[in-house]
């Protein structure tokens, strides 16, 4: 049996379960598992929670009063 294999998963209901058959691994063998997320944080996550909701409020209406003072149906 090979020393270290990398096997893609995916979490769902709270376990882990392998995409692919664990070559040559016995059942009931006690494994380490390091875990590497692919999905990348989106990236205005690290600024959520920054404004309060009336804050958020106000700066969408900021934005929409002045994206329609440059925009029209017609066009810029």
């Amino acid at each position: 049996m090979q020393k270290t294999q990398t096997v893609e998963a995916v979490y769902e209901s709270g376990v882990l379960p392998p995409l692919q058959t664990l070559s040559d691994l016995p059942e009931h063998s006690k494994v380490k598992i390091t875990i590497e997320c692919e999905q990348q944080p989106h990236p205005l996550q690290e600024f959520f929670g920054i404004l309060s909701d009336e804050e958020a409020a106000e700066l969408q209406r900021t934005i929409a009063e002045e994206f329609g003072k440059v925009y029209d149906r017609d066009g810029w």
